[in-house]
């Protein structure tokens, strides 16, 4: 395991990395989630031998949780860009589910050196309105912040899945629910936005059991490639690991 200082008061990242040629890949997990979402994605022989960096972001997995840090999309993208540029990387490949999509949207954006490429798996890509009782980013924003910490994380814990709730005990609390508001509240320009506007290959991943991406013909115009995952619902890597390395080899390669 590596890692590297990137929050307030000495927070570290840390991520797992596996040798191999480059360009490299970088994962990156979503909300309450953690590496281990990609371990087994990462390690499949069908998709080559590259060097792999599996993340954990700050407030999540085995990084630190500095309580002085916001967890808005762009902290989140500066805090993986530090890591990246601490482990020599550039021009990588970068694929990220969910939260950790939208993150990677906002660090191309950002550090387009850092990203050659991109693949994002079912996104936020807009901003979304608070929803309470929904077991999501939208249910868990709808808390105050002190009242998720209090309890709405552990009533939120006890109905979720069981592979979100193994996950999400390894989160802060606050951390959790301040990325929850910032991924609801996403970026100006918004994450689609940012997503149509960059000049580098992307692929919208999205698994056969899920709602349909809202617009999709903006971002196949736009020259975004969109792959369905067959048997598979928003967790495509946990759902159909198989079927997902199928899909990504092609990309990939």
């Amino acid at each position: 395991m590596r890692e590297v200082v990137v929050g307030p008061g000495s927070a570290k990242m840390r991520w797992v990395e596996r040798p191999g040629d480059e360009p490299v890949r970088v994962y990156v997990h979503g909300l309450g989630a953690s590496n281990a979402y990609f371990a087994e994605i990462a390690a499949d022989p069908g998709l080559g031998a590259k060097r792999s960096l599996l993340v954990d972001l700050l407030g999540f997995g085995l990084s630190d949780r500095p309580a002085r840090f916001g967890y808005t999309l762009e902290e989140h993208a500066d805090a993986l860009a530090a890591v990246l540029d601490a482990a020599g990387v550039a021009g990588a490949t970068v694929i990220g589910h969910s939260m950790g999509g939208s993150v990677a949207i906002v660090l191309a954006a950002r550090r387009p050196d850092l990203v050659g490429s991109l693949v994002v798996v079912e996104p936020n890509l807009d901003p979304l309105p608070t929803a309470p009782g929904q077991l999501d980013s939208s249910g868990i924003a709808h808390y105050a912040e002190q009242d998720f910490v209090d309890r709405g994380y552990n009533r939120t814990l006890a109905l979720v899945g069981d592979t979100w709730r193994a996950t999400m005990r390894l989160c802060d609390p606050l951390a959790l629910h301040r990325s929850a508001v910032g991924l609801v509240a996403g970026t100006v320009p918004t994450m689609r936005e940012l997503l149509v506007r960059l000049d580098i290959p992307r692929t919208y991943v999205e698994g056969a059991r899920s709602t349909q991406v809202p617009r999709k013909d903006e971002l196949i115009t736009a020259g975004v490639r969109h792959v369905v995952v067959p048997g598979a619902g928003h967790n495509v890597m946990i759902d159909n690991p198989g079927g997902f390395v199928e899909i990504l080899a092609p990309i990939l390669a």
